[in-house]
């Protein structure tokens, strides 16, 4: 029997490199493996749900049998890959080996997780997946307070939905600004602004040092001294690439699973795409990268090497209240910020000394000239 292709992870990068595969060759044996439950569901909605309304069951837009059926692939679900052999071109599950004609490593990122003192750990809620999700759903059941560990992206976001959702937000973290890796001070400003005027209560500069359990709920100590009494907590303070499985094997790793142009790893057959991807020195957490990859590497997969090739990638940010949108610097170019604006609407633009854009922080009514700006920005991989 021909070895499949296999596919480790099946969250939007690998159900979508399935799909653009299939696109290209119906036949070749294809299986898919996760650690999760297989459903098929966009994980940049997991912010949204809240607000809307939906539960995980609400979120999910496939079972995995569906998924199977639409991609004549094998769908194994709560499955932990333990090992690889990229010299016999198989993989371990347990005990069990399975063998590869080209393996691909779309599984992600984890949560980064802080130690914190106190009895109270289990009210911590990382949400990197619709299982995850679930559980937070589950347990914020008749909740009001929720204290998030976070101001970058995810943590803004998950503040705007939660409130919308009826609950009372607090924010953590130890820095200036919100988004501080993201967005210009005063993009930043606007957006913090927008979710204080909702109710956000920002905290910046501690950490949390103790979480303790009370009569009425929790005790969240600051190392600042200051004590918010909370029901549950989100940590939202990032997400490091899943590299230990590709190290352990003898692929190179780095901030990610290192590849290059065309996706492939240190080794033949191996490649990555997603966020546990290093692509030729960019690691990006966004959908539009993601997306790049499973369309180039379908077409590599089918016969037909294709090197992926970014434009520019600006990221929508789902902060309603203040709506973002915002196109980092690429890394190794600087330039000059000048702002205009004020208030909610902020335009903050880039340009290097001879004049050219290298990106942008648009917020509030100055989204409207992203398409514009977007036509003259670099691309990030030519």
């Amino acid at each position: 029997m021909n070895a499949p292709v296999v596919i480790v992870g099946t969250g939007l990068a690998g159900y979508n490199l399935a799909r653009e595969f299939r696109k290209l060759d119906g036949q070749t044996p294809l299986l898919l493996i996760t650690a999760d439950d297989g459903r098929s569901y966009s994980k940049p909605m997991l912010s949204t749900g809240f607000g809307k309304n939906k539960d995980a069951d609400g979120l999910s837009m496939a079972e995995p049998g569906t998924m199977a059926e639409q991609l004549n692939a094998e769908v194994r679900t709560h499955t932990r890959v333990s090992g690889i052999d990229p010299g016999h071109k198989r993989l371990w599950i347990g005990e069990e080996a399975v063998h590869y004609r080209d393996l691909i490593l779309a599984w992600g990122a984890q949560t980064v997780s802080v130690p914190v003192e106190g009895d109270a750990g289990d009210a911590i809620f990382p949400i990197n997946d619709l299982e995850d999700y679930a559980r937070f759903r589950a347990a914020a059941a008749g909740k009001r307070r929720v204290l998030i560990l976070g101001v970058g992206l995810i943590g803004c976001e998950f503040a705007n939905d939660l409130i919308v959702g009826g609950h009372e937000v607090d924010l953590v973290a130890p820095c200036e600004q919100v988004m501080p890796t993201l967005l210009h001070p005063a993009a930043a400003a606007a957006v913090q602004a927008g979710l204080e005027g909702l109710g956000a209560r920002f905290h910046l500069g501690p950490v949390l040092t103790r979480l303790s359990r009370r009569e009425d709920g929790l005790e969240a100590h600051l190392s600042d001294g200051q004590v918010i009494e909370c029901d549950l907590v989100v940590s939202a303070i990032g997400l490091r690439p899943r590299v230990d499985l590709a190290a352990a094997a003898g692929l190179e790793t780095g901030r990610g699973v290192v590849v290059d142009r065309h996706l492939k790893t240190s080794h033949a057959n191996i490649y990555a795409l997603g966020d546990c991807a290093e692509v030729d020195g960019l690691n990006l957490l966004y959908v539009m990268p993601l997306m790049s990859c499973a369309r180039a590497l379908a077409q590599t997969l089918a016969g037909t090497p294709t090197a992926v090739k970014y434009g520019p990638m600006p990221i929508t940010v789902k902060t309603p209240v203040c709506p973002l949108v915002v196109s980092p610097v690429p890394k190794g170019m600087e330039g000059v910020w000048t702002v205009e604006g004020q208030g909610a609407d902020i335009k903050a633009l880039c340009h290097a000394a001879d004049g050219s854009l290298l990106g942008y922080a648009l917020t509030g009514a100055a989204v409207m000239e992203k398409l514009a700006l977007n036509k003259a920005l670099p691309p990030l991989l030519a």
